[in-house]
């Protein structure tokens, strides 16, 4: 009789140590994610805005010498992340993969033109920037006009920051309730133990002594739930970086570092704190009152 209920308490205890494994490494993965987010926030904001392009449109008769002098003089100013030069043949290409159709066959001229996309630095992509660099383009001899999305531009430069504090506000909340969370976990756990913790203080033990075994349990199951996530988390980056280059996650080693290492600690910290604190209550507790 004995052996069997030392099984099924045995049980129970491994029961009750995975869920908040399970509990922690839920939680901290969660964390871990909007760690990423806020983290890359400016990153994935440049990564749009740097998406945004002025094209300019060259007269026909400008020569191929002074379009390329041209390109070059725009490369090197400090507004400038990239260039492209897309020919009007090239152009007609383009036009005639994405709509199925050849509008030569009926004109039997190309109207399109040669033209130059100036891809814009995040920092200058701001209403006012573009509309200084469209107005000095303008006046180039070699442009016949200047196009680019002016409503995009408005809305990038109009929500980026909105976007950026909404996810800072959301990602505190989140980490409260993650806080919250693993204290829940932990203290059921404590809670399993109570009378344990209290008939060794009845035979004389000191808190520090009663204390002690809980708190480096419950490190340990923090350590391991904060492995299980970041290997998850380590899933996700890998997946990020192969769908979005562009973030260049994996070479960003420091970032990463942070927040590998931020969540590994958060898992100890939070995991001792909550241990702590549950034993002290149950110590103080009466008796009589471990029933309640």
């Amino acid at each position: 009789m004995s052996k069997s209920f030392e099984k099924y308490h045995k049980r129970r205890l491994r029961s009750s140590y995975l869920s908040v494994i399970i509990s922690i490494a839920l939680v901290l993965f969660l964390l871990g994610i909007l760690g990423l987010l806020v983290l890359n926030t400016k990153k994935l904001s440049d990564n749009i805005k740097e998406q945004t392009a002025i094209t300019l449109f060259i007269h026909n008769d400008v020569k191929e010498v002074n379009i390329k002098a041209l390109q070059k003089s725009i490369d090197k100013e400090n507004f400038t992340k990239s260039t492209k030069f897309t020919s009007k043949e090239g152009a007609a290409e383009i036009y005639k993969k994405e709509n199925g159709e050849d509008f030569m066959n009926f004109l039997g001229y190309n109207p399109l033109q040669n033209s130059i996309d100036i891809f814009i630095k995040a920092d200058h992509v701001t209403t006012k920037e573009i509309e200084d660099i469209e107005k000095n383009y303008r006046e180039n001899q070699f442009v016949s006009d200047v196009s680019y999305d002016k409503p995009l531009i408005g809305l990038i430069t109009k929500n980026v920051e909105r976007i950026s504090m909404f996810i800072l506000i959301f990602s505190t909340l989140a980490t409260l309730i993650v806080i919250v969370l693993i204290n829940s976990s932990i203290r059921l756990s404590v809670y399993a133990k109570r009378f344990t913790i209290k008939t060794m203080q009845m035979v004389g033990a000191t808190k520090g002594f009663i204390r002690r075994p809980f708190i480096w349990g419950s490190i340990k199951l923090g350590i391991i739930g904060a492995i299980l996530a970041l290997i998850g988390l380590g899933f996700v980056v890998y997946y990020l970086n192969n769908n979005f280059p562009n973030l260049d996650l994996v070479n960003d080693k420091k970032t990463l570092a942070f927040l590998f290492g931020g969540i590994f600690l958060i898992g100890i910290l939070i995991t001792w704190l909550s241990t702590f604190f549950a034993t002290s209550r149950f110590l103080n507790l009466k008796t009589d009152e471990l029933y309640n």
